[in-house]
């Protein structure tokens, strides 16, 4: 309009042609860009900024990171913003599962119950195996989460799915955690988690192993949730070519995205990591 007007065509002729009214044009140019408008950039460029840096997240972690930057934002705001500019998480699709042998008989009871809560760490952990394949071949990642903090306290990554696989991811955790007498383990009937090593493994740490029932996803829903992301952010993105590179893959995304980035809602959103190092704060200051 401004443009038109310099030619030396008046504002009225412009706006009838163009089939706009004059008053709109005028408190246009008297304040070209509302304060409204000037927020909605802002918070725009922060969720921006995240999404580059992290693709898969969605709007909620993406207004966690913005509030991070100085950009406060309800969950609504931040999913109408992320609609608008079409900025969805690179999530994969879900690839059905083959036929599997039938699982053995439990060698535990099932102690959980689906109550997958927990009041203290190390009184609760989940485990469970997964595969994905590569141009080499099969990657098989076990890991193991305390329910208390939904941390991954230890994992195990090998081309082979043997009881070795279980029983060092078991150890891993251990490590880590230091004394876990008493804890519980639960599991699926895969005959890795009915090992007699595993077993041995449970006697010398002094656990407790769990199992859920056969074709009963729910009985380890809690894990399986934690593959199902790890599935659709590191495993679906992209055809992986090596064991390593898919391997270094998932470490990072567990260490740097899932413990230290990742909030969840359950934590009061905070990552594990964050969730850890404030409750036990309280509670050396309570002792």
């Amino acid at each position: 309009m401004k443009e038109l007007t310099s030619d030396g065509i008046p504002v009225q002729v412009s706006c009838r042609v163009l089939k706009l009214s004059r008053q709109p044009y005028y408190r246009w140019l008297r304040n070209p860009v509302t304060e409204r408008d000037l927020t909605q950039a802002y918070r725009a460029n922060a969720l921006h900024d995240a999404h580059l840096e992290d693709p898969e997240f969605g709007y909620r972690f993406l207004a966690d990171e913005a509030k991070t930057l100085g950009e406060v934002m309800c969950d609504r705001t931040a999913w109408r913003l992320c609609r608008d500019q079409q900025w969805w998480s690179a999530f994969g699709k879900k690839k059905a599962r083959g036929k599997r042998r039938k699982p053995g008989p439990p060698v535990h009871d099932d102690l959980v119950q689906r109550e997958f809560v927990a009041a203290t760490p190390n009184e609760l952990w989940l485990s469970d195996i997964t595969e994905h394949w590569t141009s080499e071949g099969k990657l098989y990642l076990c890991a193991v989460k305390d329910v208390w903090s939904n941390r991954i306290v230890g994992y195990s990554i090998d081309a082979h799915m043997t009881s070795a696989l279980a029983v060092t991811a078991l150890n891993n955790a251990v490590l880590r955690r230091g004394d876990v007498r008493g804890c519980v383990l639960h599991t699926d009937r895969g005959s890795q988690f009915r090992s007699r090593k595993l077993q041995r493994a449970f006697t010398v740490h002094g656990m407790a192993g769990s199992m859920g029932r056969v074709g009963a996803a729910g009985d380890n829903a809690a894990m399986e949730s934690f593959f199902s992301l790890l599935q659709k952010n590191v495993l679906n993105r992209k055809t992986w070519g090596t064991r390593d590179e898919l391997r270094l893959a998932i470490v990072t995304w567990i260490e740097r995205t899932y413990h230290r980035r990742r909030r969840q809602a359950r934590l009061g959103r905070l990552t594990p990591i964050e969730y850890e190092t404030i409750m036990n704060k309280q509670v050396a200051l309570a002792a």
